[in-house]
């Protein structure tokens, strides 16, 4: 276990805006990510102790919590887990608020992203023993004789301890135009009329924070992130496509409909397993797939006409 939590957020994958540079910038990439991950194995099972003076019995009355730091910009820095020891009765329950707690008290060069705090932004988005979770609404385990693991999202690369690049993930996002398309000119001023049954279709799909647990979550989307958009993606590109007042559904199924782009999915279910918000992304595919099949069986169809 920890060996594959140690190296694999920086496993060479050189998709990763390769096909942006020139020959010599993509062998220079193959080189630093192979250097890293060898770096990583190196370093598999290596613990610092933040606070080396912390006592047997001090240590058995609080909650150690192992966490995952690295500097890739320093070269002299390596892949590690930092152990601190944190009194739970001094913070509130979630996974975020000992990170903050460790950040303010302890060590300040910690590195996470949050913001709201409620589920809402998907800003802290990390794994947190073993499950890709939202860590301000994640409940840390309250058992003292178990530490507490906490590293970034898998397969994804680390700009620095926690925080790992989202920069694939939402170009991905952008390519299905997540926005309202409109063909017929708005009238006046009014908003565009949905009847009540057409708007719980999206039920399920808008509560979306776009945290990226889920897709980091599939092994499919480890396999092909250059090419198959994800669980997270498609659920979001599911929710335009079944909205009654988009006016560009057969445009947007014959753009997913190219490559890998949806048809990757295994149906493994990891992605609705691991969820926070409790949605369920592989049901929107499986429906997503569905359409995409009508729609290529329509176009045949109209072709031999």
């Amino acid at each position: 276990m920890l060996q594959r939590l140690s190296t694999v957020f920086r496993r060479p994958m050189f998709w990763h805006g390769t096909h942006h540079h020139d020959s010599n910038d993509a062998t220079k990439r193959l080189f630093d990510t192979v250097s890293s991950t060898v770096k990583g194995i190196q370093q598999i099972n290596y613990v610092v102790e933040h606070n080396p003076q912390l006592t047997a019995e001090e240590k058995s009355k609080m909650k150690q919590f192992l966490i995952y730091r690295y500097d890739p910009a320093d070269e002299n820095d390596f892949p590690k887990y930092v152990s601190y020891y944190v009194d739970l009765k001094k913070i509130p329950p979630m996974y975020l608020d000992a990170l903050l707690y460790i950040k303010d008290n302890y060590d300040s060069s910690l590195s996470l992203r949050r913001s709201c705090r409620e589920g809402i932004c998907g800003s802290c988005s990390m794994n947190c023993n073993g499950l890709h979770k939202l860590a301000c609404i994640h409940a840390i385990d309250t058992d003292l004789t178990q530490p507490a693991y906490i590293t970034p999202l898998g397969h994804m690369f680390v700009v620095k301890d926690l925080v790992v690049d989202m920069t694939n993930f939402y170009t991905q996002y952008k390519t299905i135009d997540p926005y309202l398309k409109r063909k017929t000119p708005k009238e006046g001023n009014k908003e565009y009329i949905q009847s009540v049954e057409d708007r719980k279709l999206l039920d399920g799909l808008y509560e979306c924070v776009l945290c990226a647990c889920c897709s980091t979550s599939c092994p499919s989307y480890w396999w092909h992130p250059d090419r198959y958009l994800g669980p997270a993606v498609l659920m979001q590109a599911y929710r335009w496509i079944v909205d009654s007042r988009d006016e560009y559904t057969d445009e947007r199924l014959e753009k997913l409909a190219e490559d890998v782009k949806v048809e990757d999915c295994q149906n493994i279910g990891m992605c609705s397993f691991t969820c926070p918000k409790g949605l369920d992304p592989q049901r929107s595919m499986n429906h997503l797939m569905k359409l995409i099949e009508e729609y290529k069986e329509r176009k045949i169809a109209s072709a031999t006409l």
